[in-house]
């Protein structure tokens, strides 16, 4: 079907990239899958996000020579379930509950409204399934449920991954290394962000049928979830980016991307307080912010600084490293470390009013791969089959960045720095 087919160019890979990727994740024990067996997917959310993943998962099983299949498919809009389904001779649910009970399915997509990521990846959990979850992993409200969740995944040993497909890019790993190994010395700033211009991922989200209402077709409950009821809103279904009661702006839709590198590469977890600043300052026709900036600040004595707007999409002068995500910067006590004309570049600290310059001197290195969504789910299926929980983008990295995104948002809207109690894993405002 042309709708089902991908940019040749996407695909076009090596398959020794995915290969070195997952050699570094190390395996765990447990029951694992024959080499040969058939993983079943079920996808949950046929919508922009869950075609993107059928399309890589398509490919995987066909092209990509993966023992893989989409077995089912579930959405609360039943003309969009039907045409993915029959697209791809899958099972097609109207309830994600009864998906979660087939026995076909191994394997678990999650790719709906944000405020519903967390229940359904619960909900799957407990089925028994590995979970591949679209970020967020929860809505910017729900810090409670995020805990909750890592805590679930955590005791039931499930296979879990974050759908920040940019950890796939072997950049971060080679800086992580880097930064361990003590090229920059103590670590002490970081700047990183999102920029783009036009607000098509909220605005301009597709209405599939603007004379749709609630009924066999479309259940409007089930998409509301534990959000405010309100009455039917043809662009609250269909949109619901523009909305906060469903999502929560470049904040939690477009940050995790740029801040899940420098977290994982500086070996973080939570915030020690955070300052959410924006607000719609092009794009009036929506309640969720066109601009928004964090800082957080870590109890190892450093800050990281997300900034972005969908009002203007030059980045810095490094650059961009995936779609609209500014190029970090990663600054230590003996130096910085970020990206230059394609290679991971050090730069020494210079002398400054006393203060000895760094005895090292400037480096580049080769990045090895970028980002690749079909390589980060071979990869991701390889972690199901050895039963190994350290995927690319674990559920304790996911974790530890939205409750970042989350402090900073609940900061925003009440006006204060959000603080974070780490003992008892609480967000204080």
């Amino acid at each position: 079907m042309s709708d089902n087919k991908l940019n040749r160019r996407q695909f076009i890979r090596k398959a020794s990239a995915a290969a070195a990727a997952f050699a570094a994740l190390g395996t765990t024990g447990g029951k694992s899958y024959g080499a040969n067996d058939k993983l079943g997917v079920g996808f949950i959310g046929a919508g922009g996000r869950g075609n993107s993943h059928m399309q890589s998962v398509h490919w995987l099983a066909t092209d990509g020579k993966e023992a893989v299949r989409i077995a089912a498919i579930s959405d609360t809009f039943k003309p969009r379930m039907v045409k993915a389904a029959n697209g791809y001779n899958a099972k097609p649910y109207s309830d994600y509950r009864d998906l979660l009970k087939d026995p076909n399915v191994d394997i678990v997509c999650i790719a709906t409204p944000d405020h519903l990521h967390g229940y359904q990846a619960l909900d799957a959990i407990k089925a028994g399934k590995d979970v591949y979850c679209e970020k967020p992993l929860t809505h910017w409200r729900q810090f409670d449920l995020t805990k909750r969740l890592a805590e679930e995944v955590k005791k039931s040993g499930r296979v879990f991954q974050v759908g920040t497909q940019g950890l796939f890019d072997s950049a971060w790993q080679q800086m992580k290394k880097l930064i361990q190994d003590g090229i920059i010395g103590k670590p002490i700033h970081a700047e990183c962000g999102y920029f783009r211009v036009g607000d098509w991922g909220e605005r301009g989200m597709p209405i599939d049928n603007p004379s749709a209402k609630p009924g066999p077709d479309l259940n409007w409950e089930a998409f509301l979830g534990d959000s405010p009821r309100r009455d039917f809103d043809v662009s609250r279904y269909f949109r619901w980016r523009m909305y906060e009661d469903y999502a929560g702006g470049p904040c939690t839709d477009l940050f995790p991307h740029s801040l899940a590198p420098v977290v994982y590469m500086l070996g973080l977890k939570w915030p020690s307080s955070a300052v959410g600043t924006g607000g719609k300052f092009r794009y009036e026709e929506r309640e969720v912010p066109d601009t928004f900036n964090m800082l957080l600040d870590y109890p190892e004595k450093l800050t990281i600084a997300v900034l972005g707007t969908q009002g203007n999409n030059y980045k810095s002068a490094l650059g961009a490293r995936g779609a609209g995500c500014n190029i970090p910067l990663i600054r230590g006590w003996e130096g910085t470390l970020t990206i230059l004309n394609n290679e991971i570049a050090f730069i020494p600290q210079e002398a400054e009013y006393g203060v000895n310059a760094s005895k090292s001197k400037p480096q580049r290195l080769k990045i090895e791969h970028g980002e690749d969504q079909v390589e980060f789910w071979r990869t991701f299926l390889r972690c199901c089959r050895e039963k190994n929980p350290n995927t690319l983008s674990t559920m304790d990295l996911g974790y530890y960045v939205q409750t970042a995104c989350q402090m900073a948002y609940m900061g925003f809207k009440a006006g204060k720095t959000a603080k974070f109690d780490a003992e008892k894993q609480q967000i204080i405002l």
